[in-house]
């Protein structure tokens, strides 16, 4: 008989709104909530003001007969001898009371509640809490965060300190097990019970904590603990439904182990792993994982002194474009090989508020292509959401698509349109290719990390098929906000990191002269761990470059 973990009561209820999800993944929609909340406060503020004239009114009326109640008490039918009093009594109890009854049951809500429904219909649901807690945990995991450091809102670069309660991580802990997620389950109610250690109140109690623990402890193979923990919880509730059948089914195991390792002729220890109840993180399928949340950390990167040497910054005017002939963009090299270069002031401010303006009604969760189908889904390693501009929006978006194409020299005839993205709570895009890949590449005969690197990520259909224009040849990256933390764009393959500077844009092709695509660009945009991450791109395309950008002699020319 397998061991019982603690089970959730999920209540649907019939609503008659549309709930709309994914709040979390944008923070300039969720900005909207606060102006939100504010009304309703305002609201409530007036539902608070009138249920305190009603009950003034009510409790005049409530002295007022006790008053008679009193006096009539002590002698009921001397009170009652005087008609008068007799009538009072009767009109009362007929009319009077009624009338409180009225009173006390009036309706006096009905505009906050109405208010109430209006604004619910936008609130986030749970699908968005959902969301934000484990955005919250893999934060925790890219920056190498305890959960303590969390609870307390110790966040580099905020101005604001958020703390957890510990109901809030017992939470955050209940969602990871749902998600059957049981390393974060261990670590978040380790740390409500941490709190409530500490003398905090709280709703859930330690045996709920304990309850959860246990199961979770037990389920990452740490049986040792399983029935330590099981065992504090009975000590704190002996009539736990499940806590008596697990211990049993627990301690039944931990003999069979203990019998095992003795007819291998081992000693049974506890292991540090035991002691500490820290726990191995689950690996995933991300092949480049550790590499990837190191660059964001900002541990690994490979820029050098010799390369550093090797870096310039100067005055770009687009080949005398006739755009930038009389004002030519800064241009900084970022990295040599792939080139990939760095333009300031791209982007004015005013610039910035207008693409932002257009893009937040638009916004919708980011979509990335199955590799097998080639259809556009949502996928939990894209949080962001994005809104695509075209030039007749507004005549900024064709002026930025001018500059540009001045800039690089490439038409955006065949661009695609301009992309705009709001990264939420924990918003990233781990790594991954801007172009589409082909069944074969002959320039990965003679790099085995890129070979291994095409194996692990294998061809995906002609993603761009439909649009006529052949493979993304380019990516021209706009940032339009700072991030106080996190949020930079790295390249695993080779160690780059890039940092958001609101108003520059970095530029990098995709593919070599030969049409072939260069698969050290494999990128990411790290989870954003303070701050909000704006930017837009364009994506340009290999067809109409054919005498912007000639074919090479070589392949990787």
């Amino acid at each position: 008989m397998e061991p019982w973990g603690p089970s959730l009561l999920f209540i649907s209820l019939c609503c008659t709104w549309h709930v709309q999800a994914e709040f979390f993944t944008s923070i300039g929609q969720m900005t909207d909530l606060i102006y939100k909340e504010r009304d309703l406060v305002h609201s409530l503020k007036e539902y608070i003001r009138e249920e305190e004239a009603r009950l003034s009114e009510i409790k005049r009326w409530a002295a007022e007969v006790d008053e008679l109640t009193s006096k009539s008490t002590m002698d009921p039918e001397g009170y009652l001898a005087h008609p008068v009093n007799a009538y009072k009594l009767v009109k009362r109890l007929n009319t009077d009371w009624v009338s409180l009854e009225t009173l006390v049951l009036q309706d006096s809500t009905k505009e906050f509640i109405a208010n109430l429904t209006v604004q619910r219909q936008f609130f986030p649901g749970d699908e968005d809490e959902t969301g934000a807690a484990k955005a919250l945990m893999r934060l925790q995991d890219t920056y190498r965060l305890d959960p303590e450091t969390i609870a307390k809102g110790k966040l580099p670069g905020t101005k604001y300190i958020s703390s957890l309660s510990a109901d809030d991580c017992f939470g955050m802990g209940k969602i990871a097990y749902n998600d059957g997620d049981y390393y974060h389950t261990v670590l978040w109610m380790q740390q409500a019970m941490k709190q409530l250690d500490e003398g905090e109140e709280a709703t859930n109690t330690k045996a709920a904590i304990l309850d959860y623990l246990s199961y979770a402890v037990f389920q990452l193979g740490d049986i040792h603990r399983a029935v330590e923990l099981t065992r504090r919880l009975i000590a704190l509730d002996s009539r736990h439904e499940r806590a008596g059948s697990n211990l049993r089914y627990f301690e039944k195991m931990l003999e069979k182990e203990m019998a095992e390792q003795d007819l291998n002729k081992t000693s049974v220890t506890e292991s540090p792993t035991t002691q500490s109840g820290i726990y191995a993180r689950p690996l995933d399928y991300l092949p480049e994982r550790d590499t990837y949340e190191a660059l964001c950390r900002g541990e690994g990167e490979k820029m050098t002194p010799r390369r550093q040497k090797r870096l310039f910054c100067r005055y770009h005017d687009g080949n005398k474009s006739p755009y930038l002939l009389l004002g030519p963009v800064k241009e900084e090299d970022e990295w040599d090989s792939p080139r990939i270069v760095r333009y300031i002031n791209v982007l004015s401010d005013e610039e910035i508020d207008k693409i932002k303006e257009l893009a937040k009604p638009k916004l919708a969760r980011a979509t990335v292509r199955d590799p097998k189908t080639g259809i556009l889904t949502v996928a939990n390693y894209r949080v962001s959401k994005s809104a695509w501009l075209e030039e007749y929006d507004d005549p900024v978006v064709a002026r930025v698509n001018l500059r540009m194409q001045a800039i690089t020299g490439l038409t955006v005839d065949t661009a695609e349109f301009l992309q705009v993205a709001n990264y939420g709570m924990g918003g990233q895009y781990e790594p991954h290719f801007d172009f589409s890949r082909r069944p074969f590449d002959r320039n990965l005969k003679t790099d085995g990390n890129r070979l291994a690197t095409f194996l692990n990520y294998k061809e995906e259909p002609d993603a761009f098929k439909r649009l006529g224009t052949g493979n993304r040849v380019a990516t021209f990256l706009n940032y339009m906000s700072d991030v106080q933390a996190g949020g930079a764009t790295v390249f695993p393959d080779f160690g780059a990191v890039i940092r958001p500077k609101k108003g520059t844009a970095v530029f990098w092709y995709n593919l070599f002269r030969s049409g072939e695509g260069d698969y050290r660009t494999r990128h990411a945009a790290c989870p954003v761990l303070v701050g909000c991450k704006w930017v837009s791109n364009k994506w340009f395309h290999e067809r109409g470059q054919e005498f912007l950008r000639p074919c090479g002699l070589t392949e990787v020319d």
